[in-house]
Protein backbone atom coordinates (compact mmCIF):
# COMPACT_ATOMS: atom_id res chain seq x y z
CA UNK A 1 0.00 0.00 0.00
CA UNK A 2 1.50 3.30 -0.70
CA UNK A 3 2.26 5.53 2.03
CA UNK A 4 0.12 8.89 2.80
CA UNK A 5 2.47 11.89 1.84
CA UNK A 6 4.08 13.56 4.63
CA UNK A 7 2.82 16.84 6.00
CA UNK A 8 -0.79 18.74 4.75
CA UNK A 9 -0.41 20.72 1.06
CA UNK A 10 -0.16 24.01 0.62
CA UNK A 11 -1.72 26.13 -1.75
CA UNK A 12 -0.15 27.65 -3.95
CA UNK A 13 -0.23 31.07 -1.84
CA UNK A 14 1.58 28.82 0.93
CA UNK A 15 -1.34 28.14 2.91
CA UNK A 16 -1.59 25.03 4.81
CA UNK A 17 -4.95 25.13 7.11
CA UNK A 18 -2.90 22.40 8.87
CA UNK A 19 -4.14 22.43 12.78
CA UNK A 20 -0.78 21.24 13.68
CA UNK A 21 -0.14 25.66 12.99
CA UNK A 22 3.25 25.95 13.57
CA UNK A 23 4.12 23.10 15.57
CA UNK A 24 6.49 21.42 13.60
CA UNK A 25 7.68 18.83 15.39
CA UNK A 26 4.25 18.17 16.10
CA UNK A 27 3.46 17.60 12.48
CA UNK A 28 6.57 15.06 12.25
CA UNK A 29 4.91 13.31 15.21
CA UNK A 30 1.51 12.89 13.54
CA UNK A 31 3.01 11.89 10.20
CA UNK A 32 5.16 9.09 11.81
CA UNK A 33 1.91 8.61 14.18
CA UNK A 34 -0.17 7.29 10.58
CA UNK A 35 2.43 5.40 10.04
CA UNK A 36 2.30 3.15 13.62
CA UNK A 37 5.48 5.10 15.06
CA UNK A 38 3.50 5.42 18.53
CA UNK A 39 6.67 5.93 19.88
CA UNK A 40 7.23 8.99 18.44
CA UNK A 41 3.77 10.26 19.96
CA UNK A 42 5.09 8.47 23.56
CA UNK A 43 8.44 11.01 23.31
CA UNK A 44 6.18 13.89 22.23
CA UNK A 45 4.16 13.82 25.02
CA UNK A 46 6.56 12.89 27.60
CA UNK A 47 8.57 16.05 26.52
CA UNK A 48 5.75 18.34 26.60
CA UNK A 49 4.98 17.44 30.31
CA UNK A 50 2.46 19.44 32.46
CA UNK A 51 2.79 22.45 29.82
CA UNK A 52 -1.38 22.01 29.54
CA UNK A 53 -2.24 24.43 26.51
CA UNK A 54 0.38 22.68 24.30
CA UNK A 55 -0.52 19.18 25.25
CA UNK A 56 -3.89 19.74 24.67
CA UNK A 57 -3.37 21.17 21.56
CA UNK A 58 -0.98 18.25 20.46
CA UNK A 59 -3.13 15.47 21.65
CA UNK A 60 -5.98 16.88 19.55
CA UNK A 61 -3.92 17.44 16.83
CA UNK A 62 -2.57 13.99 16.99
CA UNK A 63 -5.76 12.24 17.43
CA UNK A 64 -7.55 13.60 14.49
CA UNK A 65 -5.55 11.04 11.57
CA UNK A 66 -7.84 7.95 10.28
CA UNK A 67 -5.86 5.38 12.02
CA UNK A 68 -5.07 7.18 15.16
CA UNK A 69 -6.97 5.46 17.74
CA UNK A 70 -6.01 1.87 16.13
CA UNK A 71 -2.68 3.41 16.70
CA UNK A 72 -3.23 4.57 20.30
CA UNK A 73 -4.84 1.23 21.15
CA UNK A 74 -1.56 -0.76 20.38
CA UNK A 75 -0.10 1.78 22.20
CA UNK A 76 -2.42 1.30 25.16
CA UNK A 77 -1.86 -2.86 24.45
CA UNK A 78 1.84 -2.25 25.45
CA UNK A 79 1.82 0.09 27.85
CA UNK A 80 -1.23 -0.18 29.95
CA UNK A 81 -0.23 1.69 32.73
CA UNK A 82 0.29 5.35 30.16
CA UNK A 83 -1.88 7.60 31.23
CA UNK A 84 -0.41 8.90 27.91
CA UNK A 85 -1.98 6.03 25.80
CA UNK A 86 -5.17 6.67 27.56
CA UNK A 87 -5.40 10.18 26.85
CA UNK A 88 -4.40 9.58 23.10
CA UNK A 89 -6.60 7.24 22.55
CA UNK A 90 -9.53 9.26 24.18
CA UNK A 91 -8.97 12.21 22.28
CA UNK A 92 -9.41 9.32 19.00
CA UNK A 93 -12.22 8.17 20.35
CA UNK A 94 -13.78 11.43 20.64
CA UNK A 95 -12.70 12.45 16.76
CA UNK A 96 -14.29 9.57 15.82
CA UNK A 97 -17.58 10.44 17.96
CA UNK A 98 -17.34 13.78 16.31
CA UNK A 99 -17.45 11.62 12.95
CA UNK A 100 -20.23 9.29 13.20
CA UNK A 101 -17.98 6.21 13.45
CA UNK A 102 -17.80 5.96 17.13
CA UNK A 103 -20.86 5.87 19.55
CA UNK A 104 -20.52 8.93 22.27
CA UNK A 105 -21.00 7.21 24.87
CA UNK A 106 -18.12 4.81 23.99
CA UNK A 107 -16.12 7.86 23.24
CA UNK A 108 -16.99 9.90 26.88
CA UNK A 109 -16.17 6.31 28.67
CA UNK A 110 -12.45 6.86 27.39
CA UNK A 111 -12.22 10.24 28.30
CA UNK A 112 -13.24 9.12 32.07
CA UNK A 113 -10.91 6.67 31.78
CA UNK A 114 -8.25 8.59 30.86
CA UNK A 115 -8.85 10.93 33.71
CA UNK A 116 -8.88 8.54 36.36
CA UNK A 117 -5.39 7.50 35.64
CA UNK A 118 -3.98 11.24 35.39
CA UNK A 119 -6.42 13.31 37.94
CA UNK A 120 -4.35 16.31 37.37
CA UNK A 121 -5.09 16.36 33.46
CA UNK A 122 -7.34 18.65 31.73
CA UNK A 123 -6.89 17.39 28.37
CA UNK A 124 -9.04 14.23 28.75
CA UNK A 125 -11.76 16.77 29.99
CA UNK A 126 -11.02 18.77 26.96
CA UNK A 127 -12.15 15.75 25.17
CA UNK A 128 -15.36 15.69 27.10
CA UNK A 129 -15.89 19.12 25.73
CA UNK A 130 -15.13 18.29 22.50
CA UNK A 131 -17.81 16.03 22.66
CA UNK A 132 -20.44 18.12 24.44
CA UNK A 133 -20.09 20.84 22.08
CA UNK A 134 -21.10 18.30 19.24
CA UNK A 135 -23.23 15.89 20.94
CA UNK A 136 -23.87 16.89 24.30
CA UNK A 137 -26.51 19.16 26.85
CA UNK A 138 -25.67 22.59 27.57
CA UNK A 139 -25.21 21.24 31.47
CA UNK A 140 -23.14 18.56 29.90
CA UNK A 141 -20.93 21.27 28.12
CA UNK A 142 -20.65 23.35 31.36
CA UNK A 143 -19.58 20.52 33.59
CA UNK A 144 -16.92 19.61 31.26
CA UNK A 145 -15.65 23.08 30.85
CA UNK A 146 -15.45 23.57 34.93
CA UNK A 147 -13.74 20.24 34.98
CA UNK A 148 -11.34 21.51 32.43
CA UNK A 149 -11.01 24.87 34.50
CA UNK A 150 -10.53 23.60 37.57
CA UNK A 151 -7.36 22.04 36.20
CA UNK A 152 -5.95 25.24 34.17
CA UNK A 153 -7.81 28.12 34.59
CA UNK A 154 -6.68 29.88 31.56
CA UNK A 155 -7.05 26.39 29.29
CA UNK A 156 -7.23 28.01 25.77
CA UNK A 157 -9.45 25.54 23.79
CA UNK A 158 -11.76 25.05 26.83
CA UNK A 159 -12.43 28.41 26.52
CA UNK A 160 -12.77 28.78 22.68
CA UNK A 161 -15.32 25.96 22.64
CA UNK A 162 -17.19 27.27 25.16
CA UNK A 163 -17.78 30.63 23.52
CA UNK A 164 -18.63 28.79 20.02
CA UNK A 165 -21.33 27.33 22.55
CA UNK A 166 -22.63 29.88 24.34
CA UNK A 167 -22.89 32.20 20.83
CA UNK A 168 -25.61 29.47 19.84
CA UNK A 169 -27.87 30.31 22.33
CA UNK A 170 -30.74 33.09 21.54
CA UNK A 171 -30.72 33.06 17.84
CA UNK A 172 -33.26 35.70 17.68
CA UNK A 173 -33.51 38.58 15.28
CA UNK A 174 -30.51 40.79 16.65
CA UNK A 175 -27.55 40.92 18.10
CA UNK A 176 -27.82 41.82 21.67
CA UNK A 177 -24.82 43.64 22.94
CA UNK A 178 -25.97 42.06 25.89
CA UNK A 179 -25.36 38.30 25.04
CA UNK A 180 -24.04 36.06 27.19
CA UNK A 181 -21.15 34.94 25.51
CA UNK A 182 -20.18 38.60 25.68
CA UNK A 183 -20.13 38.85 29.30
CA UNK A 184 -18.50 35.11 28.95
CA UNK A 185 -15.53 36.23 27.14
CA UNK A 186 -15.23 39.58 28.80
CA UNK A 187 -14.59 37.70 32.22
CA UNK A 188 -12.23 35.43 30.78
CA UNK A 189 -10.28 38.10 29.28
CA UNK A 190 -10.06 40.47 32.78
CA UNK A 191 -9.57 36.85 34.80
CA UNK A 192 -6.36 36.07 32.93
CA UNK A 193 -3.03 37.10 33.26
CA UNK A 194 -1.69 40.46 31.43
CA UNK A 195 0.55 37.84 28.96
CA UNK A 196 -2.62 35.64 28.19
CA UNK A 197 -4.38 34.95 24.75
CA UNK A 198 -7.50 34.93 25.99
CA UNK A 199 -7.18 38.79 26.08
CA UNK A 200 -8.34 37.95 22.24
CA UNK A 201 -11.55 35.76 23.54
CA UNK A 202 -14.02 38.97 23.20
CA UNK A 203 -12.81 39.14 19.49
CA UNK A 204 -13.18 34.88 18.90
CA UNK A 205 -17.11 35.89 20.70
CA UNK A 206 -18.15 38.45 17.97
CA UNK A 207 -17.08 35.99 15.30
CA UNK A 208 -18.87 32.72 16.72
CA UNK A 209 -22.11 35.17 17.03
CA UNK A 210 -22.00 36.65 13.82
CA UNK A 211 -21.69 32.61 12.61
CA UNK A 212 -24.82 32.14 13.97
CA UNK A 213 -26.67 35.00 13.53
CA UNK A 214 -25.59 34.67 9.49
CA UNK A 215 -26.63 31.07 9.44
CA UNK A 216 -29.93 32.33 11.13
CA UNK A 217 -30.46 34.93 8.43
CA UNK A 218 -30.21 37.36 10.36
CA UNK A 219 -26.78 38.84 9.32
CA UNK A 220 -25.48 38.74 5.94
CA UNK A 221 -23.88 35.61 4.52
CA UNK A 222 -21.44 37.35 3.32
CA UNK A 223 -19.06 38.69 6.02
CA UNK A 224 -17.72 41.82 3.66
CA UNK A 225 -21.57 42.79 3.48
CA UNK A 226 -21.94 43.17 7.31
CA UNK A 227 -21.93 45.79 9.79
CA UNK A 228 -21.13 43.15 12.29
CA UNK A 229 -17.63 44.43 13.42
CA UNK A 230 -18.10 48.19 13.10
CA UNK A 231 -20.42 48.87 16.42
CA UNK A 232 -18.93 50.85 18.94
CA UNK A 233 -18.55 47.77 21.31
CA UNK A 234 -17.10 45.55 18.45
CA UNK A 235 -14.40 48.55 17.56
CA UNK A 236 -13.55 48.62 21.33
CA UNK A 237 -12.94 45.24 21.64
CA UNK A 238 -10.82 44.93 18.51
CA UNK A 239 -8.67 47.72 19.82
CA UNK A 240 -8.55 46.18 23.21
CA UNK A 241 -7.18 42.80 21.62
CA UNK A 242 -4.93 44.62 19.11
CA UNK A 243 -3.35 46.72 21.64
CA UNK A 244 -2.54 43.48 23.69
CA UNK A 245 -1.01 41.80 20.42
CA UNK A 246 1.21 44.49 19.88
CA UNK A 247 2.28 44.68 23.57
CA UNK A 248 2.79 40.61 24.30
CA UNK A 249 3.09 39.19 20.48
CA UNK A 250 6.35 36.81 20.19
CA UNK A 251 7.05 34.69 17.95
CA UNK A 252 9.69 32.48 19.38
CA UNK A 253 9.90 29.03 21.24
CA UNK A 254 7.70 30.45 24.60
CA UNK A 255 4.94 31.40 22.34
CA UNK A 256 1.77 29.91 23.28
CA UNK A 257 0.80 26.85 21.04
CA UNK A 258 -2.45 27.85 19.81
CA UNK A 259 -1.52 31.87 19.36
CA UNK A 260 -2.02 31.34 15.59
CA UNK A 261 -5.89 30.43 15.97
CA UNK A 262 -6.19 33.65 18.05
CA UNK A 263 -4.22 35.83 14.75
CA UNK A 264 -6.65 34.63 12.40
CA UNK A 265 -9.89 35.73 14.09
CA UNK A 266 -7.93 39.64 14.65
CA UNK A 267 -6.73 39.61 11.37
CA UNK A 268 -10.64 38.63 10.41
CA UNK A 269 -12.23 40.99 12.52
CA UNK A 270 -9.62 43.74 11.75
CA UNK A 271 -10.20 43.70 7.77
CA UNK A 272 -13.99 43.25 8.48
CA UNK A 273 -13.53 46.35 10.51
CA UNK A 274 -11.67 48.55 7.45
CA UNK A 275 -8.39 48.38 9.26
CA UNK A 276 -6.85 46.99 6.21
CA UNK A 277 -3.25 47.80 7.76
CA UNK A 278 -3.76 46.47 10.85
CA UNK A 279 -5.17 43.21 9.36
CA UNK A 280 -2.17 43.44 6.72
CA UNK A 281 0.22 43.05 9.63
CA UNK A 282 -1.29 40.18 11.32
CA UNK A 283 -1.57 38.48 7.70
CA UNK A 284 2.24 38.69 7.95
CA UNK A 285 2.47 37.14 11.23
CA UNK A 286 0.16 34.71 10.24
CA UNK A 287 2.20 33.41 7.22
CA UNK A 288 1.16 29.61 6.03
CA UNK A 289 -0.63 29.53 9.25
CA UNK A 290 -4.02 29.79 8.10
CA UNK A 291 -7.26 28.25 10.35
CA UNK A 292 -10.38 27.43 9.13
CA UNK A 293 -12.34 29.60 11.70
CA UNK A 294 -13.14 32.24 11.46
CA UNK A 295 -12.54 32.35 7.48
CA UNK A 296 -15.76 29.69 6.89
CA UNK A 297 -17.90 31.41 8.70
CA UNK A 298 -20.62 30.91 8.16
CA UNK A 299 -20.41 28.63 5.33
CA UNK A 300 -17.82 30.58 3.13
CA UNK A 301 -15.36 28.62 1.47
CA UNK A 302 -11.97 29.10 3.82
CA UNK A 303 -9.20 29.18 1.30
CA UNK A 304 -10.95 31.06 -0.88
CA UNK A 305 -11.94 33.89 2.17
CA UNK A 306 -8.23 33.56 3.26
CA UNK A 307 -6.79 34.22 0.15
CA UNK A 308 -9.08 37.10 -0.96
CA UNK A 309 -8.05 38.58 2.57
CA UNK A 310 -4.73 38.57 2.10
CA UNK A 311 -5.21 40.08 -1.87
CA UNK A 312 -7.51 42.69 0.10
CA UNK A 313 -4.57 43.54 2.66
CA UNK A 314 -1.27 42.69 1.18
CA UNK A 315 -1.98 42.60 -2.75
CA UNK A 316 -1.11 38.95 -2.86
CA UNK A 317 -2.68 36.16 -4.14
Amino acid sequence: MTPPPLGRPRNKDGSAFDPALDDTELATVRDALARGRWADARNLLAETGDDWDRRGHRLVVLADGPTSAAWAREWQLAEPDSPDAAALLACATVCRAVSGKEIPDVARAACLAAARMAPADPSPWLGVLILAHRTGTDDERVRAFDQVRARHRDHHHAHHLMAACLAEHQKGDRDDPLHEVYDFAAWAAEQAPADSPLAVLPVVAHAERYRVLARAGVEPPDPARSGHWATRRARQVMKAAFDWWLEWDVDDGTAHPRRKVDLNYLAHAKLHEGRVAEAAALLTRIGPHATHAPWSYPDQDPRKAFQAARRAALGAA
